[in-house]
């Protein structure tokens, strides 16, 4: 694993370029997000992808959520009304996965059994830089031990993905806390998970 400890104020931009370069040609990574560690790779190579549930030890039933950017990048991977825009909206971005009603372009094996997806702008610039400059939307999974544990110290987590991830991305500490996942597909919000994240924006 190459593994890069950026400035947490101003992250060197050849380390981020590197993973860019990774995720291009079918690699997976660990990298940081304004919650947890995140494993990560293109959502459009599906053997990518495989290679996360085989790290993770998960069956395809487990899906994955993905990031996006910017909130108006989510409107190519997903069918987004109007209350969804204006929710979406209220925080721009967060530690918040949104459930919404895929798009066809998504690949199938991110859908859930309702055609929905999970769909993230985490305030982390290095994961959303990840995305720009992919030009693909990433999986986002928190890295944990194959007990579904997490793991917090980035020295730990190097430790344990060192032979499985191609390129880690560390920050140092990070929060600990997975993110809320607010179900945007209906007419109102539906709470699924409470976690990191102000919720009453959302009632």
């Amino acid at each position: 694993m190459e593994y890069y400890e950026l400035h947490p104020e101003n992250p060197q931009q050849r380390y981020i370029n590197k993973a860019v370069e990774v995720l291009k040609n079918g690699g997976v990574i660990i990298y940081p997000t304004d919650t947890v560690y995140g494993l990560g790779c293109d959502i459009f190579n599906r053997e990518a992808v495989e290679r996360i549930y085989t790290i993770k030890n998960e069956t395809e039933t487990k899906l994955f959520s993905f990031l996006c950017p910017d909130l108006k990048d989510i409107s190519k991977y997903a069918k987004v009304s109007d209350f969804a825009y204006r929710s979406m909206k209220k925080i721009n971005s967060g530690p918040y996965t949104f459930v919404l009603p895929a798009a066809k372009q998504v690949p199938k094996m991110l859908w859930t059994k309702r055609k929905t997806v999970g769909i993230r702008v985490p305030n982390n610039e290095i994961a959303r830089n990840l995305a720009q400059e992919l030009g693909n939307p990433i999986i986002s999974t928190s890295a944990t031990t194959r007990k579904g544990e997490l793991i917090f110290d980035p020295l730990e987590i190097k430790a344990m993905f060192n032979l499985s991830v191609d390129l880690m991305l560390s920050m140092g500490a990070l929060s600990g806390i997975p993110s809320s996942i607010v179900d945007l597909s209906g007419d109102e919000a539906e709470i699924v998970r409470e976690g990191s994240g102000d919720l009453s924006v959302f009632y």
